[in-house]
Formats: C-alpha cells, sequence, structure tokens
C-alpha cells in the first residue's frame, strides 16, 4: 500500500479518524427528523466557533467556501446603488470582486499590494466620502499570502459609520479566534476543509440574525446560492432548501465536535505553536518568509534559495509523501512556495517536515 500523503496545504487537509469514520454513517433521507436533528446541531456548533451569541444564527451550504461567498454576496445588497467597500490585498479578495462584479453591485475598491496591510486611513476616507457604501465586505486570512487581515480595526470602523460588514472566514475559522461579536461581525463565512479539519464541500454562514430578516427574497439573484431561501427554510422546518450533501454533514458534525471538545481558542493556539516550530526551522536553514509580521496561525510563505527550481522541489517533496503549495501570482515566478500547518497535523509531523526539508536544500 503506497504511504499516506501529509499535506502541508493550506485545502483539502487531513482529517481526524473520527472525522473519516463520520462519512461511513448509514443513509438517511434528507427530509427526515434525524437529518432535521443534525441540521440544528451543527448550526449551534457553528455559533460556538464563531463565539456568536443569541442574535446570530447559522445555515449550511452544500459547497465550497467560494459558494457561501457567493451565497452572501449575490443576497447582500437591496437597491442598485447599494454599494460594496472592497478591501483586497491577494487573490482571495479578487475572488469577492469577482462575484460582485458578476452580481453587478457597485464597488468602491481599497486596492492594497499583495501582503501589504490595508491603509486604514485610506478605509475611513472612503466610508466618508461614499454614503452609497452599504457594507465592507473583506478576507480575514488572505490565503494567497499568509497575512491576517486588520479586521478588529475595520469592525470598529463599520461599527463607527454603520455598515454591515462580511468578512471571508474561510482559511480563518478554527485557526483563528474569528469572534464575531467582538470584532463586530455581521456576516461571516466559512467551510469544513480548512482548520476545522473536516472536508471540502460543507460551507457555512453565520450572521446577526437581524440582518437575516432584513434580506428580502426580491433582492437575492441565485437561485441555489439564496440566503433568503436557506434562513427561512432552516428557521421555519430545520431544512436545507435544496438536496444537500448529507454525508459531508456528519463530517463537518464531527470535525466541530473536535474543536468544541479541544477549545476554539486551545485549537488555534496549537495551530500557533505548530506554525512556530515550522517557522523557527526554517528560518535556521537561512530561507527568506514573504512576511515578517500578520502572519496567520496556519500557513508560511516562503521562498525557494537561487538556484532551485520550484516545480521539480514540489515534485521531490511530494516524493516524499509532503504535499506543499506554490506560490500564486507574481509569486509563483518569485519560486514562493506555501507551508500551512491546517487540519490533523501534530508537532511531530512538523518536525519530521523539517527533516526532509532540510535533506532537500543540502542536496
Amino acid at each position: 500500500m503506497a504511504q499516506d500523503l501529509k499535506l502541508f496545504s493550506p485545502g483539502p487537509v487531513l482529517v481526524e479518524d473520527s472525522v473519516r469514520n463520520a462519512l461511513l454513517h448509514r443513509d438517511i433521507c434528507h427530509r427526515s427528523k434525524e437529518f432535521e436533528e443534525l441540521l440544528t446541531a451543527l448550526q449551534r456548533k457553528i455559533l460556538t466557533l464563531f463565539n456568536a451569541d443569541e442574535s446570530y444564527y447559522s445555515v449550511v451550504v452544500s459547497g465550497s467556501g467560494t459558494s457561501a461567498n457567493e451565497t452572501v454576496l449575490s443576497s447582500l445588497f437591496q437597491k442598485p446603488d447599494d454599494t460594496a467597500l472592497l478591501i483586497s490585498n491577494g487573490v482571495f479578495g479578487e475572488r469577492l470582486e469577482e462575484i460582485l462584479l458578476k452580481y453587478r453591485v457597485p464597488i468602491r475598491k481599497i486596492d492594497t499590494a499583495w501582503g501589504e496591510r490595508p491603509d486604514l486611513k485610506e478605509v475611513e476616507t472612503a466610508l466618508k466620502e461614499c454614503p452609497e457604501i452599504t457594507a465592507i465586505v473583506m478576507v480575514f486570512h488572505e490565503t494567497s499570502t499568509g497575512m491576517i487581515n486588520p479586521v478588529h480595526e475595520v469592525g470598529e470602523l463599520s461599527k463607527t459609520y454603520g455598515k454591515i460588514f462580511f468578512v471571508d472566514s474561510v482559511s480563518a475559522a478554527g485557526g483563528q479566534n474569528v469572534d464575531v461579536a467582538d470584532n463586530h461581525i455581521d456576516i461571516t463565512t466559512s467551510v469544513g476543509g480548512k482548520c476545522v479539519g473536516a472536508y471540502p464541500g460543507s460551507a457555512y454562514i453565520c450572521a446577526r440574525e437581524s440582518l437575516l430578516r432584513s434580506i428580502t427574497e426580491e433582492q437575492c439573484k441565485n437561485v441555489y446560492l439564496n440566503l433568503y431561501k436557506h434562513y427561512h427554510v432552516a428557521k421555519k422546518s430545520h431544512q436545507t432548501p435544496n438536496t444537500p450533501n448529507i454525508t459531508l454533514f456528519w463530517a463537518l458534525d464531527a470535525a466541530l465536535d473536535n474543536i468544541i471538545a479541544e477549545g476554539v481558542s486551545n485549537r488555534a493556539a496549537r495551530y500557533a505553536s505548530n506554525a512556530g516550530i515550522l517557522r523557527k526551522g526554517m528560518k535556521e536553514m537561512g530561507l527568506k518568509f514573504l512576511l515578517e509580521d500578520h502572519m496567520a496561525n496556519t500557513v508560511t510563505s516562503v521562498f525557494l534559495p537561487e538556484g532551485m527550481e520550484l516545480a521539480a522541489f514540489l515534485a521531490d517533496m511530494e516524493a516524499d509523501h509532503y504535499v506543499l503549495y506554490p506560490g500564486k501570482g507574481k509569486y509563483l515566478e518569485m519560486n514562493m512556495f506555501q507551508v500551512a500547518n491546517m487540519g490533523a497535523i501534530s508537532a511531530m509531523d512538523c518536525y519530521a517536515f523539517l527533516d526532509c526539508l532540510r535533506g532537500k536544500l543540502k542536496k
């Protein structure tokens, strides 16, 4: 039997046995009481993940993290001139822009270079100058660089200026302390196959229920990814509006149980500790990082030394069962690769990875 791969990549991730075994749950009908109990339990656990109080409500969407983002952004804006203030500094900020453009939402953009922090003064100026802005849109953990964006500071501005605050937490939930209330987040998204430690395809949304109640059926511009339908069907009958991927619901439920048992803050601290092991080891090897601060607990962007060819290096690492991500955009041409420690990766796994990497660099 081939040796299992070690996924040091930012999704999909390695999962715990309890999550994998959850896929073997007996078949059930999605219109059964058992499914309704499963969905209701998932909704409660999602609120715990985000440290949300009783003023928040959650729904589950069968699809990737992008499907949850599209559900929100295709449903959030009521009037034709309602404008999104988009804060973008990486490929996933650009993904949010792509969705907004597809649904013809007017955009005021804070366009920051990849790997750089957004200018909060520029954000506040835009809020002052453009009264049509109804929502601020940004990414919590910009995975393309591994940067944590200033969500708390922007949340404070959203509260001051009375704007809806939408945060893409796809690569942050379970890996960072997102805390929707403390960060004044009105609506956020994530997915199982990242820091939560489940599989791709089980996405979810956590939002202030007052916001969900304010959304009308007419303003939603998608049939399947329709936030009005997801909220009202879940609220009325503990169901999803369309046939869900039930198997992945069981796996997500098991993964959330693992996080809650460990403690959300403890999980984030463990991820940070493992990232510290990796960064210390790579720095001792003389490797250079893209970022020096504001680094996520789960992704490190690293430059390969001159003279080494990235594709060959990645293939060589995979031959030894370690899967890494190549950099995106201009960083791919600069021989950048990414080391992630999401999912079921232990401290011992990190040390073993460093031993393998050290051997490749010496060779």
